[in-house]
């Protein structure tokens, strides 16, 4: 047994049995003993940040790491910017990342690079197998690693010599220790804060937006009377009839303290405190009121549920009736030219129960929640680390993780450009996704942003920086090329006879909104 195979056998023994890989030379070995070795599902993405977004929907959704392959450096590199939105998010990843033969690297041909320095801020766990010997005990150690509360990135950096030399076998994977539950002091602190009522908030992240965590949230303000609130960014929210409703605190800083005014207690349940994504001339960064106390109740990496459930039993509230649970109801189907309000009805009409809704629609959906509030139970996927080209790949993930439920990628078209090699992907694994891209020819987001640092007033040359218009992108032509078929539509009627068609047949499916 070589050390390559020998690092297959331990991933698979260690509960990861997912790869998803874009793999060059230096991975050959590895390579080989997927052959060698029965169980390990390998998903091939044509781009490294495919591969790592896809990791990341991978966790999302079944709360187990998957892994990665990638070649050397610069694989890595273009890996980088959806594993930062993976690290923020809390998704759990084993990156494998080929390297030269330990005595090669001296002669620094082309594709050396510090592998190391680019794998640390993006990692939370990085080593260098030194030998054929430890590959096995180093790769058990990177998922212990990846499996530390909320999930975390481990990557484990694999020499040629040590893929290809005798190994000594497989290895176990060492026990993660535990979220740390709530200290009973800090729960008392928290129940107190909840009894002035409506000025107080649960400022919910994390598992904490699970349907437990909210049922929770809803009896706690049952009996206290408090406001719930969702986090800015959310990496899953079990949503739907039936679920206690709760919207995300919204990017506009002067909107979130909208949502916040009169707040006088906030308790922070995996959640960071409320800050604006960017600094802005003239406006906070600190979003909640200046006199508002805020109470740590459970860390981001804490155990969230065990929090509320404390903090409900504190308060006397376990068998209080939940407030805020939705009902089920869908919107009427919309028709007439594209409003955002029409967008978020087409949706809400159409969403399938079960369905799982990945966010990248930047601008146009933020306002989506109040017309899917009473769909049918479904999961909602967001960007927590705001580097674009997230969507796709993480609708793959998700897609691999629970191929029994309808995924839907909601996109803005210059997002898209990032990653649009995942359509490949989708159509090689015959994954049943709908790719919904809002199709409105610029990055619309920034000319709000223009106005909002003080830019305000374009010449030419900006604006020429924002469109996305010359040429016009042909998405349809673009996913046929991948494999995926796909459509153009013009108004609300259209969008919604492709989404239903889409929602009532299986495999990937692109719809271009053109707004």
């Amino acid at each position: 047994m070589n050390g390559a195979e020998s690092l297959v056998r331990t991933l698979l023994k260690g509960g990861v049995d997912v790869c998803f890989a874009n793999p060059g030379t230096s991975e050959m070995h590895f390579v080989g003993a997927l052959d060698r070795v029965e169980g390990m599902r390998c998903v091939l993405g044509l781009f490294e940040g495919v591969c790592s977004g896809a990791a990341d929907g991978y966790y999302r959704m079944t709360d187990t790491p998957a892994s990665t392959l990638l070649h050397l450096g610069p694989g890595l590199a273009n890996s980088a910017a959806n594993l930062h939105n993976a690290k923020k998010a809390g998704s759990g990843i084993v990156n494998i990342v080929g390297e030269h033969a330990l005595y090669h690297i001296q002669y620094d041909t082309p594709l050396t690079a510090d592998i190391e320095g680019i794998a640390r801020p993006f990692s939370h766990w990085v080593k260098t197998s030194p030998t054929s010997k430890t590959v096995a005990a180093d790769g058990a150690l990177a998922i212990q690693a990846a499996r530390v509360a909320p999930g975390q990135i481990a990557t484990l950096i694999l020499p040629a010599d040590t893929a290809w030399g005798e190994a000594d076998g497989v290895a176990d994977t060492p026990d993660t220790p535990p979220p740390a539950g709530p200290q009973k002091e800090v729960v008392v602190a928290a129940a107190k804060a909840l009894k002035q009522g409506n000025s107080a908030m649960l400022f919910l992240g994390g598992r904490a937006l699970r349907a437990r965590g909210l049922e929770l949230a809803g009896k706690i303000a049952a009996k206290t009377g408090c406001r719930i609130q969702a986090a800015g960014g959310t990496a899953r929210i079990e949503r739907g009839a039936g679920r206690v409703a709760t919207l995300r605190l919204h990017f506009v800083v002067e909107t979130a303290q909208v949502q916040l005014k009169g707040v006088t207690k906030m308790v922070l349940v995996g959640a960071k405190p409320p800050a604006a994504f960017f600094a802005y001339p003239g406006k906070p960064s600190v979003l909640t009121p200046p006199d508002c106390e805020t109470t740590l109740l459970c860390p981001v990496d804490g155990d969230p549920i065990a929090a509320l459930e404390a903090l409900a039993a504190e308060l006397g509230a376990l068998n209080e009736k939940p407030v805020g649970v939705a009902q089920a109801g869908r919107p009427e189907r919309p028709t007439g030219q594209f409003t955002l309000e029409g967008l978020g009805q087409a949706l809400g009409a159409t969403l399938p129960e079960g369905a799982i809704v990945v966010d990248e629609s930047v601008t146009t959906g933020r306002g989506f929640f109040p017309y899917t509030v009473g769909a049918p139970p479904h999961d909602w996927l967001n960007n927590m680390g705001g580097s674009i080209g997230f969507g796709t790949p993480v609708a793959v993930g998700a897609a691999v993780a629970c191929p029994n439920r309808k995924v839907i990628a909601m996109i803005g078209d210059g997002s898209a450009m990032y990653t649009f090699q995942s359509l490949w992907t989708m159509a090689r694994e015959g994954l049943d996704i709908c790719v919904m891209i809002f199709s409105n020819r610029s990055y619309n987001i920034l000319y709000s942003q223009l106005a909002d640092v003080g830019a305000a007033n374009p010449g030419p040359r900006a604006i020429d920086m924002l469109t996305l218009d010359r040429p016009t992108i042909d998405f349809p032509g673009m996913a046929k090329s991948l494999g995926v078929p796909g459509t153009q539509v013009h108004d609300l009627e259209a969008l919604t006879k492709q989404l239903s068609y889409a929602m009532s047949q299986r495999g990937p499916y692109l719809i271009d909104v053109v707004m």
